[in-house]
């Protein structure tokens, strides 16, 4: 039995590294997914190709129907449907349209997805410079809600985007940069799909390399100065991510630290570079599932999760290897259930008064299930209008495990806004993607821009073809 019961922990560590090589599952759960938006539209179109999506659009003009746009269809406020209106689906819409070795950029339809981009261009010995933590979602979706990866190095999103052309609600197609049609840039990228279709983009990439990875367990009021002076001011250090205890006894307290640093020998990146998949889920999927229902299971799973951190010190992984993961062992069915992430960002010299406080609001609602917590660093990047990153931030991504019902909706909703104030409280913001729990207010005081955003919206689609529940939920 002893045996047994080393070769099931053994095939739990071995699977976990998929989970532990990611983020978190940036976009969760869609709506349909979810059962807490139900929403009834009135057709579905698939994206083919750009004369039929430009159509689309025209008709649309004609007949006054409205229009929302889909890609994996898993941000979870509403920003992809519409009542009554045409859901374009952009995954058939999934074309690699150029990889050039030389200039190292690569040029995709914006249907294709993150994990599409790497095989691409890992035969090149290339890789992106950023990307979605998990690689399963397209990059017009990616895009739209302007989202952040593992990498510390390469700044946000938006500055490795070199050109895009955009489908806009006048069914003309324009060509975006940071300095052609700027103003229109900057509002699409995090724009949740209200400015019309991305049709491609062209995404700068960097040299696909191999790294080493260095683990530390630390209590959390040490984790700001580790990150400065061993993660941040060392350019040896490529990619970080963090985890902080959900378990009871340590709630908030303990975490440990994965930094991918650059291998002193390059020459070894042949025996790495294959792209790994995802396999053998059953095992971390049973442990994560037994998390979800008591406090003896959360104390399994985090000390798991040390022991397999420990395991991995030293290990080798290529650059590729390190942002791609998927979420199939995540994947959850339930008929009373689901789970949604919530994100908070908070300026990284704010992270030490700020954890206490939002521990106190955790420990005041004992029956809010907790799942995950996960640390990444986002620099500074506020050049798009509905930008989270002000200063220098870390982003903590809390995965909830929560009832469909009203009541338990209304409970975590009253959760979520006490965490927001706590985080606007200390110069934070939130998260858009996920779901409408914030308020208006809230959003007002996260997003500083959020007016601006919403006239550009009027000035360039001033019959408001592209509309979907975020627009209607948030709008002045």
């Amino acid at each position: 039995m002893k045996k047994i019961g080393l070769v099931l922990l053994y095939c739990f560590i071995l699977c976990l590294s998929v989970y532990f090589y990611s983020a978190h599952l940036h976009d969760s759960t869609a709506e349909a997914h979810q059962r807490l938006l139900p929403v009834k539209i009135k057709t579905v179109k698939p994206g083919t190709d750009e004369k039929d999506l430009q159509q689309l659009v025209q008709n649309a003009n004609r007949s006054g129907d409205i229009l929302s746009i889909a890609g994996m269809q898993h941000s979870q406020g509403g920003q992809t449907v519409y009542p009554d209106g045409i859901m374009v689906d952009m995954k058939p819409y999934n074309q690699i349209l150029e990889v050039n070795e030389d200039a190292k950029t690569v040029t995709v339809q914006s249907g294709a997805t993150w994990a599409d981009i790497q095989e691409a261009v890992n035969p090149y010995g290339l890789s992106l410079k950023v990307s979605q933590s998990q690689n399963i979602f397209t990059i017009g979706g990616s895009l739209s809600v302007n989202a952040h990866g593992l990498d510390i190095r390469h700044g946000g999103l938006s500055d490795t985007v070199l050109s895009m052309r955009v489908l806009t609600a006048d069914g003309e197609i324009r060509n975006l940069n940071p300095t052609e049609n700027k103003e229109l840039f900057y509002a699409v990228i995090g724009g949740y799909g209200l400015f019309g279709i991305i049709l491609d983009a062209t995404f700068q990439l960097t040299e696909d390399e191999l790294y080493v990875t260095e683990t530390q367990s630390m209590d959390f009021r040490d984790y700001p100065a580790y990150f400065k002076e061993q993660v941040k001011a060392n350019p040896e250090a490529k990619m970080h991510l963090a985890r902080l205890s959900i378990a009871p006894e340590s709630l908030l307290e303990e975490m440990y630290a994965i930094t991918y640093k650059t291998a002193p020998d390059q020459s070894k990146l042949p025996e790495h570079n294959q792209l790994k998949t995802e396999n053998l889920v059953a095992v971390p999927k049973f442990f994560l599932g037994l998390s979800r229902i008591n406090d003896a299971g959360k104390e399994t799973f985090w000390k798991t999760q040390k022991t397999y951190t420990e395991g991995i010190d030293g290990k080798h992984v290529s650059r590729n290897n390190v942002m791609r993961s998927d979420s199939e062992f995540m994947e959850y069915d339930n008929s009373r259930k689901t789970e949604v992430l919530q994100e908070y960002f908070v300026p990284v010299d704010e992270f030490e008064s700020y954890i206490p406080e939002l521990k106190t609001v955790l420990e005041a609602h004992p029956d809010f299930n907790l799942l995950n917590v996960t640390v990444r660093y986002v620099g500074q990047n506020d050049n798009a209008v509905l930008s989270y990153a002000k200063e220098d931030m870390f982003s903590l991504v809390l995965l909830i495990n929560q009832g469909t019902d009203p009541e338990s909706m209304a409970d975590t909703r009253e959760i979520v806004q006490e965490m927001i104030d706590v985080t606007l409280a200390h110069r934070g913001s939130y998260y858009l993607p996920y779901f409408g729990y914030p308020t208006k207010a809230q959003m007002q005081k996260a997003y500083p821009r959020t007016n601006e955003f919403f006239q550009l919206k009027d000035r360039y689609d001033p019959d408001h073809r592209f509309k979907n529940l975020f627009y209607e939920e948030y709008r002045p």
